[in-house]
């Protein structure tokens, strides 16, 4: 499967002409003023970034403004989502969209699900995720079962790959003997064009256990990243695709006898993975645009040195097919489309199972008049551990005067119990689970937006309910069951002010009341308030972005984590149009904090770096 990746990938790159000099992205003077993107794909029938308002988009240009190096690093100023991160540097890091837990949150990169099948729960690790390859990001939050299926319950967010047409190269160091670099060549033409990119990442760390608990070793990490890109024109058919590998080694804390409380120990946690598709485009007949994909992404992850020797792998094969028709802004829009899923994962004893899913869905966006957009989406599946589920989403947008707009929507999501949870993997007495249902959930949520000059401000009201939660009980017989119900009510809050050609104000604030209906707690690793601020200059060929996050308090175990504040500072200098200086400092205020409790988080870090591309 990979060699026939492998082979499909590099037979276009080699049809690909020389090497042009120009980037998609260029590095001078980037415009973080300018629109996001100009197509929205998240929501799988492209639209206008005007009829998505429920879309949150992160754009190339702001990544370069504030110096992110891992997703995980710029989602945690997005409202409604908090970060659990099992400490800096490869700790294991997962989000959490609107108070639902990590592995109801679905990741994909260009169209591909990335989500672990081999975890118990299914859930995406964001620890090695980084941006030197990434484009922009989309967040759609609440239920999205109509549009992705299983697993989109929180929310879905989706990565985007870069186009490169050109060279570049960066390099940074800096605090903690980090040291980091990527480099990519590519060309992009009008039919045809191809790119290469590589990057790496290396740190002697902190220590994963928080170092004022009296933990002082230091938890090495590094990781490395590699992708071939390429796509192709012959005439009515446009071919495309990616291969990309990942490999990482953390150095990792853990709980040792007999106290069993987190502290340093010798563990060791290495993951590799290989994911690409190749997708073909053709126009058909009746304006249709048909598009058929085979995407596939393979996961293999070790544990070493602790109590005992884990290994797990996964695979996920996703044939796909849609039909669309309608460009973002005509008066309507449709696309149809159907899946085939095959996964396979191991257990803990190294045995495997396999499931599949059959699917069909269809998306329409009807606009009766220039202000209105109502866009309507079906889904049925048919897992083959479980009977078919048909979910349903509605959204309505409508344009009021004086640039306020108003939009709706109500949505279903579920999601199957994970091959781990099925087999009851770490279960005793051992045997199948019996009797486990699929999760479901329903959500709504309304939202204003007024947009005036250079002001741009949003505020959200959502509500999210989740039956039939999967759980570990914690008394006998342990086993995985339906044991909870959830609830999140919540109100995020967005504004974007150009205040002059200069300076620019980003703000978000989200308050979240996540809630275990039945034991009538708050549910853990959700901040109840949390915010974040972003001012940014440019002047010409330089910069300076200064960001400012905040969490409360926090339910968490076995204790709560306590709220913070920490401030970032990045900028950057154009020597000229090839050659960039970059500094950071991270924590400014040297602030003592945990994203979970007792996992430590660095201190005042300073990192520099140079950034080269080519004219």
């Amino acid at each position: 499967m990979r060699s026939v990746l492998l082979a499909a990938v590099s037979g276009l790159c080699f049809l690909t002409p020389g090497l042009a000099l120009a980037d998609d992205n260029p590095l001078a003077d980037a415009d973080i003023f300018g629109p996001i993107v100009s197509v929205v794909e998240i929501t799988r029938l492209a639209l206008s970034p005007a009829d998505a308002p429920e879309v949150i988009t992160i754009n190339r240009d702001e990544i370069e403004a504030r110096q992110s190096v891992f997703a995980m690093d710029i989602l945690q100023t997005v409202p409604g989502i908090s970060i659990a991160r099992n400490g800096a540097f490869g700790g294991v890091a997962y989000v959490r969209q609107r108070g639902a837990t990590a592995d109801k949150t679905l990741v994909v990169i260009d169209g591909i699900p990335q989500n672990d099948p081999s975890s118990p729960a299914g859930g995406y690790d964001f620890a090695n995720l980084g941006l030197d390859d990434i484009d922009h990001i989309e967040i759609l939050s609440g239920p999205q079962g109509s549009l992705w299926g299983s697993d989109a319950i929180g929310g879905v967010i989706a990565f985007t790959t870069r186009r490169l047409d050109g060279w570049r190269f960066n390099l940074e160091g800096g605090s903690f003997g980090t040291l980091a670099a990527a480099g990519g060549l590519g060309v992009a033409g009008e039919d045809r064009g191809g790119s290469v990119t590589l990057s790496g990442f290396r740190t002697d760390g902190i220590s994963k256990a928080d170092a004022a608990d009296g933990n002082t070793e230091k938890d090495g990490y590094w990781a490395w990243n590699g992708a071939l890109k390429a796509y192709l024109t012959l005439g009515p058919v446009r071919i495309d695709g990616r291969l990309a590998y990942n490999r990482s080694h953390a150095e990792i804390d853990g709980f040792p006898c007999c106290a069993f409380t987190l502290a340093d120990t010798g563990e060791l946690a290495v993951s590799e993975g290989w994911s690409g598709y190749v997708r073909g485009r053709l126009q058909g007949p009746w304006g249709f645009a048909h598009q058929l994909s085979f995407s596939s992404y393979d996961i293999d992850r070790d544990s070493l040195g602790g109590g005992f020797f884990a290994r797990y792998q996964a695979r996920r094969d996703v044939w796909r097919w849609t039909a669309a028709r309608g460009a973002p802004g005509d008066v309507f829009g449709l696309l149809v489309g159907a899946e085939y899923e095959d996964t396979t994962a191991t257990l803990s004893d190294l045995s495997s199972a396999d499931r599949t899913s059959a699917s069909a869905f269809a998306i329409a966006r009807y606009s009766p008049v220039e202000a209105l957009t109502v866009i309507g989406a079906l889904r049925y599946d048919d897992p083959s551990a479980y009977g078919a589920k048909v979910t349903a989403r509605v959204s309505a947008n409508y344009a009021l005067t004086s640039g306020l707009s108003v939009f709706a929507a109500w949505g279903q999501g579920y999601k199957t119990p994970t091959i781990s949870q099925l087999a009851c993997d770490f279960c005793f007495p051992g045997g199948p689970s019996v009797g486990l249902r699929p999760e479901q959930a329903q959500g709504y949520e309304v939202s204003l937006r007024w947009r005036s000059g250079g002001l741009d401000l949003r505020a959200t009201l959502y509500r999210l309910t989740v039956r039939d939660q999967i759980d570990f009980s914690s008394s006998f017989p342990f086993r995985y069951a339906n044991l909870e119900a959830t609830r999140t009510e919540g109100l995020e809050l967005l504004a974007d002010w150009e205040i002059s050609p200069a300076w620019r104000l980003r703000g978000s604030y989200a308050w979240t009341d996540a809630r275990d209906t039945v034991l009538d707690t708050q549910l853990v690793r959700v901040p109840e308030h949390s915010g974040a601020a972003a001012l940014f200059w440019t002047g010409q060929g330089k910069g300076l972005t200064f960001t400012l996050r905040a969490e409360s308090r926090q339910a968490d175990s076995p204790a709560p984590r306590g709220g913070f504040v920490v401030a970032d500072l990045a900028g950057y200098f154009d020597l000229n149009d090839t050659v960039r200086f970059t500094a950071r400092v991270e924590n400014l205020a040297d602030t003592h904090y945990q994203q979970v409790f007792g996992y430590g988080e660095p201190g005042i870090s300073v990192f520099v770096g140079v950034r080269l591309r080519s004219n």
